[in-house]
């Protein structure tokens, strides 16, 4: 099947409040190739179709967080949880679960970066 995107670019109001929590979650989800980009914090994964994706976080001073989120998919109710912890301990703020939603089908951890931008991590499985 082929990619259904291909990059996400996120905004925060300072780099420096963030990176050491995406320098933490981004290789725990499977973006473990840090690039060095100038202004951005940016890590790219191999897809199943051999062609590179990455997330990539930049500086913006009038940034505001908002109702958005950012989900990321994970292969088990286990890798849910071990990526929560993970998640916690690099500083994730306003943690909700993990838990089931939607009659068990749905279980998700949601929680906020250091720059306030939701984020989730979930997986599909009862």
């Amino acid at each position: 099947m082929p990619r259904r995107f291909d990059h996400s670019d996120l905004r925060v109001r300072r780099l420096s409040d963030v990176r050491q929590f995406y320098k933490q979650l981004l290789p725990a989800l499977g973006f473990t190739r840090d690039v060095r980009i100038e202004g951005w914090l940016t890590y790219e994964a191999e897809g199943d179709d051999g062609p590179f994706e990455f997330f990539r976080v930049t500086e913006s001073g009038s940034h505001v967080a908002n109702e958005s989120r950012i989900a990321f998919r994970a292969g088990s109710i286990e890798e849910v949880d071990r990526l929560a912890d993970m998640a916690v301990r690099a500083g994730a703020q306003h943690v909700e679960g993990p838990m089931f939603y939607d009659d068990d089908a749905y279980y998700a951890v949601f929680f906020e970066d250091p720059s306030g931008n939701r984020l989730e991590i979930c997986c599909r499985e009862r």
